[in-house]
């Protein structure tokens, strides 16, 4: 199992347990590199003092809070670590919420939380409480110099953790009209329509076709190939008449593949298509012919 992120106690009312946090989902992409076009030797960054024109080591460096225009409070890094709350070690349960009353839009990153050991039994009646209430936790938890409240929900896993994005940080937009003047006859073709599309989540049939096409473009470089660009989707008529186009959909959906089959369908169609390596050509060799 990976190295956890974070470990310390989980307490709720009197209960108390030894807990370990392992990080969740983590995005894969491929990096490059920053070279220079005329020789492709990698580029080098550097901190450097304006004021002395100077190169800086990391060793010289330390963290200031601009509070006026050019000017900044220094704090130095053992003054942050005396000033860690509580939650450094623990993570107090504060209150359980109904889990259908907790938009997504609040959730962060994702973790799995884990108990150590001796903390099994009382992690195991949390889980199953949680499970047959439909309720979440709510806590407050330090890590990486930063307090976080969290929810945690039961999960085939045990426990996850989702750290919670803060009121203010959540952007508030305008609602669009959603008291359109939509017609029941309008409402049964839609819902018609997503039955047609309906299917079991699969997580794993789904594919980050660019990601993919990256490395089929890199791998090409390596053996001297050509890629085919992707042919790009014609722009959407507008719609005029929606019951029409309502109809005209549900009638293209009928007979054709059920939804992971379009799913694959859709995604073929985003990859890119490496050409075939042309052959050498071999100079002929014999004498020349004298007429």
């Amino acid at each position: 199992m990976a190295a956890s992120v974070w470990s310390g106690y989980l307490t709720f009312g009197l209960i108390s347990m030894p807990v370990k946090l392992f990080s969740g989902a983590r995005g894969s992409r491929i990096s490059f590199h920053q070279l220079h076009r005329e020789d492709n030797v990698r580029v080098k960054q550097q901190l450097i003092c304006p004021a002395e024109d100077k190169v800086l080591d990391r060793s010289e460096i330390v963290k200031g809070y601009e509070y006026r225009k050019g000017e900044y409070v220094v704090v130095e890094p053992d003054e942050l670590k005396k000033i860690e709350p509580k939650t450094a070690k623990a993570m107090e349960i504060l209150e359980f919420v109904k889990a259908d009353e907790v938009d997504p839009v609040y959730f962060e990153s994702s973790y799995y939380l884990q108990p150590d050991e001796g903390g099994e039994k009382p992690y195991a009646l949390l889980v199953r409480a949680l499970k047959d209430s439909n309720y979440m936790g709510i806590a407050k938890l330090t890590m990486h110099n930063r307090e976080y409240t969290v929810f945690l929900r039961p999960h085939e896993t045990g426990l996850m953790l989702h750290t919670m994005y803060y009121e203010e940080e959540v952007r508030k937009i305008d609602a669009p009209n959603l008291d359109a003047n939509i017609k029941p006859a309008e409402v049964k073709v839609a819902h018609q329509l997503i039955e047609a599309l309906a299917g079991k989540f699969e997580p794993e049939k789904f594919h980050d076709t660019y990601e993919e096409n990256v490395k089929k473009l890199i791998q090409a470089h390596l053996e001297g190939r050509e890629v085919e660009a992707v042919a790009k989707p014609a722009k959407p008529e507008k719609v005029v008449d929606l019951m029409s186009a309502l109809k005209e959909s549900l009638a293209q959906m009928k007979g054709q593949k059920k939804s992971g089959a379009r799913v694959a369908e859709v995604q073929k169609e985003s990859a890119i298509h490496v050409a075939p390596k042309k052959p050498a050509i071999r100079e002929r060799r014999g004498k020349k012919r004298v007429a």
